[in-house]
């Protein structure tokens, strides 16, 4: 029986893989007409299984597919980097024929012997008489991690391919694909003009709705096992789409919750294999956190894209977006503004920005509190949303300046921090389960419990205004009528100099919305 897989590259036999028919006929068709092609996008996004889909489907008799990997190659000196070319193209063309069932020609096996590479000169008149030898096949070649180039080389061998691409029809290598995480731009460490400005550039989305659902009916159809619409719904929203986490969880609610195969997969289940996705170890979430952690400007960065209606701009040139992009981390919007790609990031990012210990846990409840959490659930276990953030908003207060204390966190987003941490304390006491949705990308973030099969929302953002602090409650009425919610609360912080605290419960669309407009301490006051 197939599986689903998170370790490397996906194969058929083996593997539920997405087929990406559109996404595949548009590649093979830039490859057929001679196109060299780039294909940038964050690790373990499926960029490897991709192209080598790509190459299986070309005609074998006309094109000759040569795959190489720069991986092992950035710290070559310039000579071993072209001897080590050499090498993976000689066992490139041997799979070829093995795989074909042939033998190369006399005329192949003789250029193979007496060629010998040393700089980019060389593998110029090798790619040459290659063309000559292999009987009217177009060669297509193929570079994955082509980041791992070293620097020492890059120019040259950029070079080497425009004057090849621009040498005419009849040339070889026909196609060229490059693929890897940085983008020549990035790559161009001296920042002179590109010597690549020839590429075709190619975006390799992540998976739509459509693609996770027949990943998942390849599943149901092999073992009988159906998925629930809204396990499938939930599980796109939550990654959208990225690959890893779409067939992670997958794989969790497969191969690991032991759920018998004779029963559906419920959102039960999914929330329990949210609540362990979120917590485990896995190397796409390591490489995420390890990056957004090299620059604690990343921080101010990505929080103020959750937090402001205005947003941020995406500006590739801008050196932190760019970066930030490349990891896979934000995206470009459809209105052209910045984005945090998928909720579960979003959630990590708050975790790894958040304080292991802010220093104001002993402050959550009141003196006169006596059973601690539990005191904000109903005698039948219902959350008690009023109360709760009545207190949230009344600790605050009492905490005052000492919110200011808490270590390595921005003064801007020490609210939304502390309001993260506490209601996370919350529902791990009272055995809920808390996550992120990003509704529109920027501008808010809320916050979903799950607690004895209901649903609360809450919803934050920092003060930007009456006009949008209204629009907000209206966004969010909507939003809890659609996930058939309890009802909804708004906590907006506000950090100017002498805000007005507000508390309103109202009906909105037939949706209970009670908000919070919570002054934050901008300052110690003298002594």
């Amino acid at each position: 029986m197939r599986c689903f897989e998170t370790r490397g590259p996906v194969y058929p036999e083996d593997n539920y893989v997405v087929a990406r028919t559109e996404e595949l006929s548009d590649f093979v068709n830039r490859l057929e007409k001679g196109r060299y092609i780039v294909l940038f996008a964050p690790r373990q996004t499926g960029k490897t299984t991709f192209f080598r889909s790509a190459l299986d489907i070309l005609p074998s008799e006309s094109y000759f597919p040569i795959q190489i990997d720069f991986q092992a190659s950035n710290n070559l000196e310039p000579s071993e980097f072209y001897e080590g070319i050499y090498e993976d193209i000689r066992e490139a063309i041997d799979t070829v024929f093995q795989r074909r069932g042939s033998s190369p020609s006399e005329a192949l096996e003789q250029l193979l012997d007496n060629t010998k590479l040393t700089n980019h000169l060389s593998l110029r008149r090798f790619f040459r008489r290659l063309s000559d030898v292999l009987e009217n096949q177009k060669v297509v070649l193929i570079i994955d991690e082509f980041d791992g180039i070293p620097r020492t080389v890059l120019s040259d061998f950029l070079y080497t391919l425009r004057h090849i691409y621009l040498s005419g029809r009849h040339r070889c290598p026909h196609s060229v694909g490059i693929v890897g995480v940085k983008s020549i731009t990035q790559l161009n460490y001296d920042r002179s003009i590109s010597p690549f400005n020839i590429q075709d550039e190619f975006k390799l989305p992540n998976f739509t709705r459509d693609q996770v659902r027949e990943l998942l009916s390849q599943y149901t159809d092999e073992v009988g096992q159906p998925f629930a619409p809204a396990v499938i719904e939930s599980i796109h929203k939550q990654t959208a789409g990225q690959p890893v986490l779409v067939n992670r969880f997958a794989q969790i609610l497969t191969e690991e919750m032991d759920i018998p195969k004779s029963e559906p997969i419920t959102m039960k289940h999914f929330s329990e294999a949210h609540i362990q996705l979120l917590r485990e170890g896995h190397t796409n979430i390591d490489h995420l956190i390890t990056n957004i952690r090299r620059d604690r400007r990343f921080e101010a960065l990505l929080m103020k894209i959750a937090s402001y209606d205005e947003g941020v701009r995406f500006r590739l040139y801008n050196e932190h977006i760019n970066e930030l992009a490349t990891y896979g981390v934000i995206a470009e919007g459809a209105d052209g503004m910045c984005e945090i790609v998928n909720p579960i990031y979003h959630y990590f990012i708050m975790d790894a920005f958040k304080p292991i210990v802010n220093g104001l846990e002993q402050e959550y409840l009141p003196e006169d509190n006596r059973a601690g959490f539990q005191d904000y659930l109903t005698p039948d276990g219902q959350i008690q949303m009023a109360a709760l953030l009545d207190n949230f908003r009344d600790f605050i207060a009492r905490a005052g300046f000492k919110i200011l204390q808490v270590p390595e966190t921005p003064q801007e987003y020490v609210g939304q921090h502390l309001l993260f941490a506490y209601l996370e304390q919350f529902v791990q006491i009272v055995g809920g389960t808390l996550y992120l949705e990003v509704q529109t990308g920027r501008g808010r973030m809320d916050i979903l419990i799950l607690h004895n099969q209901r649903k609360y929302i809450v919803e934050t953002k920092i003060w930007g205004g009456d006009i949008r602090y209204q629009a907000g409650k209206t966004q969010l009425a909507a939003y809890v009528k659609l996930e058939k919610a309890v009802e909804g609360s708004y906590v907006v912080f506000n950090h100017r100099k002498e805000p007005e605290p507000r508390v309103e419960t109202e009906t909105l669309d037939g949706s209970t919305i009670r908000s919070y407009v919570i002054p934050v301490v901008q300052e110690r006051p003298s002594t």
